[in-house]
């Protein structure tokens, strides 16, 4: 790719992005019209269901019967769900989880 390309691509893909993030906002955005009931479900839904995927994703390699037998990813799951629950913050129950499982795989695993 010349730079003159990569710069095209690099826009492009910036455009799109910017439009998708910033299009629901432009639609939605008037004070008296709320969203349509589809649009209020999913934002009830989504958050749920994306913690459920990524808690799939993140434990689909674990093997109980070889290695450390999931003792590191079940105490951070542990550490995740105690932190949440204490302070109900998104951000620092993962960052805290993640942390969790890195030292406990690089300390004591």
């Amino acid at each position: 790719m010349t730079a003159v390309q990569m710069g095209l691509t690099i826009a492009v893909c910036t455009a799109a992005t910017m439009l998708t993030r910033f299009l629901p906002f432009l639609i939605f955005s008037s004070k008296e019209q709320q969203p349509p009931e589809v649009v209020r479900y999913l934002g009830r839904v989504l958050p749920a269901a994306i913690f459920g995927m990524l808690i799939v994703y993140c434990l689909k390699g674990v093997t109980p019967f070889s290695g450390s037998h999931g003792i590191p990813e079940a105490l951070a799951l542990l550490a995740t769900i105690a932190l949440h629950k204490w302070k109900h913050q998104t951000l620092l129950s993962v960052a805290g989880g993640t942390l969790c499982y890195v030292l406990l795989v690089q300390l004591v695993f």
